[in-house]
């Protein structure tokens, strides 16, 4: 095998690589997405509720009543890491994309090259 041969192998296997990477940080993406919406529903179920309405929360087997202060002040925490989680996910998946084009172009950049050497090999 030659030593260009051998590059684009080890390129290729970073780039399938990198790939698999994207996929499951697009994947924590999705689920994060679908947990924001969830809170999300449940900040506005809330905010229709009166105060004085009964509120549980499952512990388990268990249900625990809270007092809506204390709820709402849950839901907003879990929110807010979310949106974090969400921007720290989106920052990954923007670095993994880079370096994924910059693999990208060197394979191609091979590949021409390779192809043009056999093309002189050909007319010579």
């Amino acid at each position: 095998m030659s030593e260009a041969q051998k590059k684009l192998q080890e390129l290729s296997e970073s780039y399938q690589s990198l790939q698999a990477e994207l996929g499951t940080a697009v994947e924590a993406r999705q689920k994060l997405e679908s947990q924001q919406q969830e809170n999300t529903t449940v900040k506005k179920e809330f905010d229709i509720l009166d105060d004085e309405a009964n509120i549980y929360k499952q512990i388990g087997p268990v249900l625990l009543k809270q007092d809506k202060t204390e709820a709402l002040m849950s839901v907003n925490g879990r929110l807010e890491f979310i949106e974090k989680e969400i921007k720290r996910i989106e920052a990954q998946i923007k670095g993994i994309q880079e370096k994924s084009e910059k693999l990208k172009v060197e394979i191609i950049q091979i590949q021409n090259a390779a192809q043009q050497q056999q093309q002189a090999q050909v007319s010579a």
